[in-house]
């Protein structure tokens, strides 16, 4: 390729520009590759035995029958893979008096028990899907049923059923701040305001399911997985086979949706290596839709207490939180960690709280593990702590905008501890709010909610101000860069792309660094041979990922400028670069950087790069939403939603606004129409999209105005970039409840405001309407 100037202006690609996502041609035209696109004529389809019990002893498994039916290659239990080691549990918490978190053993296949509906019990390898799923129909269980802890009020109600380990169904738990204090401020307190709120669970619900396809040559294990984290998985499957790390190798390609629930590894993942390695052919396993429902992870199910404590004035003097989080039948160290520290983490928010007495506990059920879920804790926090001032302003007659704005915390209180002891690095928070409010044309609502009731419905106003924490508390990431002779510079990142569109961002850094044309870059990711690295979760992708990628395409230049000195005999401080030239200042002397890396060893100039931010990010947003409510049916119509949020500097527009406005249809979800809901028997109710009730197309008529605020850059990291991939869902659920509480309090029916728990069907709304009070 030549070095001549590009016919496309490069800065048209660079950072700030709403450059069109390099991933969507191929995707559009059917042309994705994702994991079960993969598979190879001869590879074994493997189908799983799961559990139809909540609670079972497993006396016995049967698989003779099954192991002579056409096709069939292998069938695993769980006694052939008893000497397995354990899947990871727990989390470095403790119980009360101080003993491990108290966690049943994990298998991959459930070996003497099974703890909820949907656990794996054996696994068949077929020459066809059919015919394992036939040969797992022949698979006789020989079950002893045993008692059941359905949901989180039979665990925690006395004499209940015991999960397995914990005498009381109390994994663990965790306490934050100062009781005595605590009690001093409710104790001379002028108002105390108290709610008791549900987070029910949750569906991660991605378009493309779980699915992994691993073969066996002999020495390594190459692995294809849909995985938001491709070294977990490798080590995992490492582990558990008794492999080097270097002896599995993991890639991921495209990957339909992750929002949490495909961080780390499942047991269905160590199985399919496990199979591969002992048949000695390929196999394959995609999830089923009812299969993802049963046994992946969920999210949220906690119940909260929430207090608050206030002056005659409205300062905050406390806030006291307790809460049991269902983390189902196995405590995940995800599960725990995010209800016991990483939502606590973010649980005063925006305001200034003096003093705090968090008490948190993690419970054992028979349900299906909880884990991360887009957001992760901060929903939960955020939402208690919204919905708490909210009835602190209705109950205290002060005007909500002013109650935040007495306590939030300002911008000359930065770099600011909170009580947990996590620093914001930077924040206006009064300041996005002010956006917003003129944004939403919160002025304007009285004439607009007059219009609505005319026409018999209740309108009502809502706001959430916010903030949350980003980073997973991995602050380093590890790039590699490529320029090629051939004109095409490639790079290399541990991040992934699971629909945010990372790849194309990081090649706008990359524009930016090289000042070529964005067709010049190529941006590989999700393979462990090439490099490793934590991932993509927390939001991180590109507060890290990408100021690894900045950073070693400058030290990749710092170097390419070293070797354009010697190519051009000039002492390297007279080196000037500029558009994929390197030229001596003053001269018409001048190298091409992809002819200097034609000249060097292998042709090409590769820089390996290993980047450290110096901390998480803390974005930050208001939201204000506007719902009507029809009195006569309880349905909740969303007619309109802005945002103002405080990302940092934004690399492309377009996806930031996507990220944002797609959060936030998961947390309307949230709010108004998602559940899953198991009954007494620990059976789901909810296992298919004819029960569980995601939002819809039809649901989501209301504009979205949504803005993003540059003028506060982080100071963690040298892009200021802040995560964004989770700020919609955190802010959107509490703006639309607390939305649906006004227009109660607006319409004579405050006294149901502290009633509302989600989801806000029309049925539940009609029945809380209706109820006597």
């Amino acid at each position: 390729m030549s070095d001549a100037a590009p016919t496309l202006n490069p800065p048209r690609f660079g950072s700030g520009q709403a450059v069109k996502r390099l991933e969507d041609d191929a995707l559009l035209q059917g042309q994705g590759r994702y994991t079960d696109d993969l598979g190879q004529p001869g590879d074994g389809w493997l189908v799983f035995v799961r559990s139809p019990y909540a609670h079972a002893a497993i006396q016995g498994v049967d698989a003779e029958a099954a192991r002579v039916m056409p096709g069939v290659r292998a069938i695993l239990t769980g006694a052939d893979l008893a000497a397995m080691p354990p899947l990871p549990t727990g989390a470095g918490f403790k119980r009360a008096d101080g003993s491990d978190c108290a966690t049943p053993v994990r298998r991959a296949l459930a070996h003497e028990a099974v703890r909820y509906v949907g656990e794996a019990v054996a696994a068949v390898v077929a020459d066809t899907l059919q015919q394992a799923r036939d040969a797992a129909e022949a698979v006789m269980v020989d079950y002893e049923e045993r008692p059941v802890v359905a949901t989180l009020a039979a665990a925690l109600a006395g004499g209940a059923a015991v999960v397995d380990s914990a005498p009381d169904n109390i994994a663990c738990e965790a306490r934050h701040g100062d009781a005595a204090a605590a009690q001093a401020a409710f104790a001379r307190a002028a108002h105390v305001v108290k709610l008791d709120i549900t987070h029910q669970r949750l569906a991660a619900l991605t378009l493309e399911p779980r699915a992994i396809r691993a073969s066996w040559d002999g020495v390594r294990l190459d692995v294809h997985a849909s995985s938001q984290m491709p070294t977990a998985v490798r080590g995992a499957i490492a582990t558990a086979l008794a492999l080097k790390s270097e002896d599995v190798r993991v890639r991921v390609g495209d990957v339909g949706g992750g929002f949490g629930m495909k961080t780390g590894s499942y047991p269905e993942d160590v199985v399919v290596a496990w199979a591969a390695r002992a048949t000695g052919q390929p196999v394959r396993w995609t999830g089923e839709r009812s299969e993802e429902f049963t046994s992946t992870t969920h999210g949220r199910d906690v119940q909260a207490h929430v207090e608050l404590a206030l002056d005659t004035n409205g300062k905050i003097l406390a806030l006291r939180v307790q809460s049991h989080a269902n983390v189902g039948a196995y405590a995940l160290g995800t599960g725990v960690a995010i209800q016991l520290l990483i939502g606590p983490w973010v649980q005063t928010s925006v305001y200034h709280v003096p003093v705090i007495d968090f008490h948190f506990r993690a419970v054992l059920t028979n349900q299906a593990p909880t884990g991360a879920y887009r957001g992760a804790g901060r929903p939960e926090a955020i939402f208690n702590m919204e919905r708490v001032m909210d009835e602190a302003a209705r109950q205290t007659g002060t005007d909500r905008i002013e109650l935040r704005r007495r306590n939030f915390i300002r911008p000359d209180q930065m770099p600011y501890k909170n009580p947990m002891g996590q620093t914001y690095d930077v924040g206006r928070f009064e300041h996005v709010m002010d956006q917003a409010l003129p944004l939403a044309d919160w002025a304007g609502f009285d004439a607009r909610a007059a219009k609505s009731r005319a026409r018999g419905l209740w309108r009502g106003l809502g706001i959430a101000t916010f903030l949350e924490w980003t980073g997973g508390n991995v602050f380093e990431e590890r790039v590699t860069i490529d320029v090629k002779a051939d004109g095409i510079i490639e790079v290399y990142s541990a991040v992934n792309q699971m629909g945010q569109g990372i790849a194309t961002t990081l090649a706008q850094l990359v524009v930016d660094a090289f000042g070529v044309p964005i067709s010049q870059v190529r941006v590989v990711l999700g393979d462990t041979d090439r490099g490793n690295g934590f991932g993509s979760a927390g939001s991180r992708s590109l507060f890290t990922g990408g100021s690894a990628m900045r950073s070693g395409a400058d030290k990749t230049l710092d170097e390419a400028k070293q070797l354009a000195a010697q190519a051009l005999e000039a002492a390297p401080e007279d080196i000037r670069y500029e558009a994929a030239r390197f030229f001596v200042a003053g001269t018409d002397h001048a190298v091409g950087l992809f002819e200097l890396a034609g000249k060097q060893a292998g042709g090409h100039i590769f820089v390996d790069h290993t980047h450290t931010v110096s901390g998480p990010t803390w974005p930050n947003g208001c939201h204000i939403s506007e719902v009507e409510l029809d009195p006569q049916t309880g349905a909740i119509a969303i007619v309109a939603y802005a945002s103002v949020n405080d990302v940092g500097r934004v690399v492309n527009p377009m996806i930031v606004r996507g990220q944002l406005d797609g959060g936030a249809v998961q947390g309307i979800g949230q709010a108004l129409t998602e559940q899953i809901v198991y009954d007494d028997s620990g059976q789901l109710l909810t296992g298919s999209l004819m029960d569980y009730a995601a939002p819809r197309a039809f649901d989501m008529q209301a504009m979205f105005k949504t803005e993003m605020d540059e003028s506060t850059p982080c100071t963690n990291n040298p892009l200021g970039v802040k995560g964004v991939g989770e700020l919609g869902t955190i802010g959107a659920t509490p703006s639309i409840v607390n939305a649906v509480a006004d227009a109660l309090a607006r319409n004579g029916r405050a006294d149901l405001a502290p009633r509302l728990q989600m989801p806000l069907s029309p049925g539940r709304m009609w029945a809380l309407l209706h109820a006597s009070v």
